[in-house]
């Protein structure tokens, strides 16, 4: 029988704040035909195994008339919810894939992806590397081992240009990203400290992961414990909050500091551009001569950085200097669920949804 079912997510209704999950996402129960599918050229079929749950999603959750959709393709109401992912070749048309084939990209919130020609994502998959699987769990390469740990990776040794003795400062460190570019700091001899959402999260980043200093912001002035952990001021400051919590570490932050901007988690969720927060202090990038530079980790495919990444990663998850925390969820059915818990700051590490046994 190669009729299959292929439960997915779409957007039910576009988010206003943080994404409610009755509200804005609806399971729906489909089917797909694959041996009756005629594939055009370039076409083929993945049965996904395993999703990330990426903080970015939501900015694709916009209504199409927002401004920040003028930069981000988005995903519109009625439509599967898109993320990225671990996925097997059942079925294709494309020379580049043969079937049983490991591919990583970008994959729907179901059970079955199909990948049309006219589709931008055809050419945005890459062949997982079967031979890793003897030292790394497959769902290290949902995303630890590929967009998200050269995001990381990339952007810390790029633009943050880490030198030994340096002060870092990570907000909401707990997270695949922060967790990572601490402990590559570390390993680069830096002091790092990092912020995060909840005591348990703090106890993680001292005791496994050995940070230098950590803090939940939710419990201090953020002023007062930059000054008590960042003594000697900041020398990069990994940003992935924006906001309030950007304002007052520019103001603790070095000469020549640089600041990475990852990400703005905390206006993410802020649809009216009136009530986007606006930083006050931006004269500090100039009075203390610093670098502050965004960056999307496709800035760095085909890079010899990405090369280093791949030697790099794997060397140290070996030898045991990085450490990576994950929480492994079973079933499509708890995709939107997870997102939402992952909005809410649930997680500590990182969140994977496994969709299907290999």
């Amino acid at each position: 029988m190669t009729v299959k079912s292929n439960k997915g997510v779409i957007l039910k209704a576009y988010p206003k704040g943080i994404p409610k999950l009755d509200e804005n996402f609806e399971l729906t129960h489909r089917t797909i035909d694959i041996e009756c599918l005629n594939l055009k050229e370039n076409e083929f079929i993945l049965r996904n195994l395993y999703l990330s749950i990426d903080p970015y999603v939501r900015v694709t959750l916009q209504d199409p008339t927002s401004i920040i959709m003028k930069y981000s393709k988005g995903v519109l109401t009625g439509q599967v919810v898109n993320g990225l992912g671990v996925s097997e070749v059942v079925k294709t048309n494309n020379p580049n894939y043969k079937v049983g084939d490991l591919v990583y990209g970008p994959i729907g919130w179901e059970e079955y992806s199909y990948i049309k020609s006219d589709d931008a994502s055809v050419s945005s998959f890459m062949l997982v590397n079967k031979e890793l699987l003897k030292d790394t769990p497959l769902s290290y390469h949902a995303s630890f081992l590929k967009f998200g740990g050269l995001t990381s990776y990339a952007s810390l040794i790029d633009i943050g240009k880490p030198k030994e003795g340096e002060t870092i400062y990570i907000s909401t460190a707990a997270g695949l990203t922060g967790q990572l570019v601490g402990q590559i700091a570390k390993i680069k001899g830096l002091r790092v400290v990092g912020s995060t959402g909840s005591d348990e999260k703090v106890d993680f980043l001292l005791n496994e992961l050995k940070f230098d200093a950590a803090f939940n912001y939710k419990k201090v002035d953020l002023d007062k414990a930059l000054s008590e952990y960042c003594p000697n001021g900041i020398d990069i400051y990994y940003d992935n909050v924006g906001g309030k919590t950007l304002e007052v570490a520019l103001e603790h932050c070095n000469r020549f500091a640089r600041v990475v901007a990852c990400g703005m988690i905390s206006q993410y969720h802020v649809t009216n551009p009136e009530e986007r927060y606006g930083v006050k202090n931006l004269t500090n990038i100039v009075l203390k001569s610093m670098i502050f530079q965004g960056f999307v980790v496709t800035d760095y495919f085909g890079k010899d950085i990405e090369k280093e990444f791949d030697k790099d990663i794997i060397e140290w998850i070996k030898s045991g200097k990085i450490i990576y925390k994950e929480t492994v969820i079973d079933g499509v059915e708890n995709i939107a669920k997870t997102f939402v818990d992952m909005l809410n700051g649930k997680n500590i590490g990182k969140y994977i949804v496994k969709i299907a046994d290999y």
